[in-house]
């Protein structure tokens, strides 16, 4: 779990799953945004028993991302959002995938649909939808305004100097650079972008060292 500085929000981070996935939970005043729950929901829930989590968000609808949106989802009973074009994907995500993987189980049918320009709402702070499509179809970044500005949620759109895998059904590498490049003109560079796998980068970071944002 780590905790941003000088903000009495929070930002817990759980690395769940077979291929180490990042799931995270922002925190802001008593409530929690769970993004990309990929597996082990119900361990997930146990640890955010302090909180009520008001929305589960997936950024795209690969299984390692939201194979354990529906154990969350019944502990909880908080609502799911995804990408009307990732919805289908994500109800497969406890079957074997590309990579001979599976995970919890497969996604329930969305509550809500992620869109482009939709804020989603958690405590304090606020998450503009950006649409990111490439990596899949219907993948989203969440870019964080009022208590959680200077985050973004990313998914697997990016990843420090390089970006996600467009190699796998769905993928596209010329929407994935287009939307790299959306990212660049409109994110700020002081913003850090908490990534679907390994470590986090900064927006000013990337702008830097990342040939695919050139």
């Amino acid at each position: 779990m780590s905790e941003r500085d000088g903000s009495a929000d929070q930002i817990r981070q759980f690395v769940v799953g077979p291929i180490q996935t990042n799931c995270y939970a922002y925190v802001s005043d008593g409530e929690a945004m769970v993004v990309d729950p990929g597996d082990w929901g119900d361990q997930i829930a146990s640890r955010l028993g302090d909180v009520k989590v008001v929305l589960i968000a997936a950024t795209h609808g690969h299984g390692d991302h939201v194979g354990g949106v529906a154990a969350l989802r019944r502990a909880t009973g908080a609502p799911y959002a995804i990408s009307r074009a990732d919805e289908e994907l994500a109800t497969h995500a406890g079957e074997v995938n590309e990579m001979g993987l599976r995970y919890d189980e497969n996604a329930p049918l969305a509550d809500r649909f992620l869109g482009e320009g939709d804020v989603l709402r958690v405590g304090s702070a606020t998450f503009r939808v950006m649409e990111t499509p490439g990596h899949t179809p219907g993948g989203v970044c969440l870019v964080g305004g009022g208590s959680a500005r200077g985050v973004c949620f990313v998914g697997d759109t990016l990843f420090p100097g390089s970006h996600g895998r467009t190699d796998l059904k769905g993928g596209d590498e010329g929407a994935i650079l287009s939307s790299l490049h959306r990212m660049a003109s409109q994110i700020d560079p002081d913003t850090t972008l908490l990534v679907g796998h390994g470590e986090s980068t900064t927006m000013a970071r990337e702008l830097r060292e990342n040939p695919f944002l050139a």
